[in-house]
């Protein structure tokens, strides 16, 4: 299924501009410590331009998450399931791309790389004779885009999106990039990230006029575009996010522009590279610059606005004074791939590490090392070698089973984890295993698994998890369950392993993770294993852009309420600190 349509019409009243950033004040954390590095990037508005280097050859509380309504019998046979198992999900991956003649082919190419951050919509917006057309649809990749379509989005600047949406019939209007018009031309943008002041800046618009045609808080981006009296373009983008608080990583694109910005916290990843003939790609991750043979030349800086156009080549504006960094540690534990560099870092190198330590400070007596496929494998690898005891592979991941299935009336005990990974008997009977995960969430997936190793004739099952406990929710774009419902939030590891039904369970030490970080270990957020965040939600009630299934495993799409999440637990009262809560129920 696509769409190619723009959005509906933005405000554009001439007062709002000036008055929301007055009114905002409230919600705007103020600047604190700057950063160090580079040294290079300065925080006033300076230019560094770098000429064009193009040649044109031819040729995206728990009552809250879950309805009460009961499922339907005709249901009970049928279950859905998560690919992601027990685990966060990363919300989305964007990429753009100037100045290719197969600007939409490269872009699709990027977005298939990208895959793993999103499998729910994808979309590409691209510019030919100074008109934006877009192809959006709900699925993989390679789902959503085959020749033909890809065929109706040529020239060259393109920008692309892979995402987790809310499930339901308004689920294709959601998927990105989203296209507007307003009184200067057109804008097209793919998000990567989460506004934890949505709902406060969605009212005031509202109040102001304008009308939203999705549930996204990235349409909240456009109509602050539209409304902004600077000049030139890419400084209406400035004002708009100087409005906004939270993680976003952006691309946009303009008749003739692409722009890139990143959030002044810089929470999620965005890097950018060259290919040979010098179009300029911007990527989530550079794993996507390397399938498109794209040189990856930085990060885009946090706080950082990137111009690209043929005039001017990239030019680099700061966005705000911004404090020290906090990126996603959870980049490096479990969301990015292993060939990824992430933040300056190899996730490979990382998540070895993480394993290593785990040996080093939870022993135990073992005779082979085996990880849940995939995401734990590279810490199982860092585990067994630290350790010398030999990695092997005892479960065997099946990566053709679908979102949904038919399970017999006859119902088979796990049978969602069943289907998903398969035991070895040859390497597990009569052995004692250490199994190798990247985090534990529910603990509900976590169980299974020790059970199905078990029934394979395993003599002792010891769980090392490589992150530490997870204890809080994550409002900066990552779809995690609420805190009530994180298993090491209500939990003592002793507990977690009792109910878990493992030997012995050992979490990642998050000194020792910051150890190992070294000097760039400040630089990291870590508000899902401390509750300390960077930037607090404003709103007692955040919205939260993935779906959200019961343990990942099974449970019917209708159980899921708007996806909205509650904010911390430290609030004072709903009134005191979101009055707009009683007001606008959003």
């Amino acid at each position: 299924m696509a769409a190619t349509s723009n959005l509906s019409p933005l405000s554009s009243s001439s007062s709002f501009s000036k008055s929301i950033s007055k009114n905002l004040s409230f919600y705007l954390s103020p600047p604190q410590k700057t950063l160090p590095k580079p040294s290079s990037f300065p925080c006033k508005p300076v230019f560094h331009t770098q000429k064009p280097q193009f040649t044109v050859s031819s040729k995206n509380p728990i009552s809250d998450l879950f309805s009460t309504n009961e499922s339907d019998p005709k249901d009970d046979f049928v279950s859905s399931f998560s690919d992601d198992d027990d685990k966060p999900r990363e919300e989305c991956g964007v990429v753009g791309i100037f100045g290719d003649p197969e600007a939409s082919r490269l872009c699709y190419l990027a977005l298939h790389a990208l895959q793993h951050r999103g499998q729910e919509g994808a979309g590409i917006v691209a510019v030919n004779n100074n008109v934006l057309q877009s192809v959006t649809g709900v699925g993989l990749v390679s789902e959503v885009f085959n020749e033909s379509k890809l065929d109706q989005l040529p020239g060259e600047l393109a920008i692309g999106h892979v995402r987790y949406s809310t499930a339901g019939s308004s689920m294709l209007k959601n998927v990105q990039p989203f296209v507007a018009g307003y009184r200067f031309g057109s804008v097209g943008v793919a998000h990567n990230g989460n506004l934890v002041n949505y709902r406060a800046l969605r009212a005031m618009l509202e109040d102001n006029g304008s009308i939203f045609n999705t549930s996204s808080d990235t349409e909240v981006v456009l109509h602050l575009i539209a409304i902004s009296k600077a000049r030139p373009f890419f400084l209406r983008i400035v004002d708009a996010c100087e409005k906004l608080e939270g993680a976003y990583s952006m691309v946009f694109v303009t008749e003739d522009k692409l722009v890139a910005v990143r959030d002044p916290y810089g929470f999620r990843p965005l890097v950018m590279g060259r290919r040979s003939n010098g179009a300029v790609v911007f990527a989530s991750e550079t794993c996507a610059l390397d399938l498109i043979e794209a040189t990856y030349e930085r990060e885009v800086y946090p706080g950082e606005v990137l111009v690209v156009d043929k005039k001017d080549g990239v030019r680099s504006l700061c966005l705000m004074p911004h404090p020290e960094p906090k990126q996603c540690i959870f980049e490096h534990i479990y969301f990015a791939l292993p060939n990824s560099i992430v933040f300056g870092r190899s996730v490979y190198e990382s998540r070895h590490i993480f394993g290593e330590i785990l040996a080093t400070e939870a022993p135990v007596d073992c005779d082979v090392v085996i990880a849940v496929p995939d995401s734990g494998v590279v810490a199982a690898l860092g585990y067994a070698a630290k350790a010398g005891v030999p990695f092997q592979q005892g479960l065997i991941r099946s990566h053709y089973v679908g979102r949904t299935f038919i399970e017999p009336s006859q119902k088979i005990r796990d049978f969602g984890v069943k289907l998903k990974l398969s035991p070895v008997r040859g390497v597990l009977e009569g052995k004692r295993v250490v199994v190798v995960d990247d985090s534990i969430v529910r603990g509900t997936t976590s169980s299974k698994i020790v059970r199905l190793i078990k029934e394979a004739g395993a003599m002792e099952v010891h769980m090392r998890i490589a992150s530490p406990p997870i204890i809080g929710s994550c409002y900066y774009g990552v779809d995690t369950p609420s805190s009530e419902e994180l298993i090491s939030n209500r939990m003592s590891v002793e507990e977690i392993r009792e109910f878990i039904g493992c030997d012995s369970l050992a979490f990642l030490p998050i000194d020792s993770m910051k150890k190992m970080l070294d000097s760039d270990s400040p630089n990291f957020c870590y508000a899902c294993f401390s509750g300390k965040y960077p930037v607090m939600p404003r709103e007692v009630k955040v919205k939260r852009l993935g779906d959200f299934l019961d343990d990942g495993l099974n449970g019917p799409m209708d159980s899921i309420n708007e996806g909205w999440v509650k904010g911390p637990q430290n609030f004072d009262t709903e009134k005191e600190i979101d009055p707009l809560y009683q007001q606008s129920k959003i």
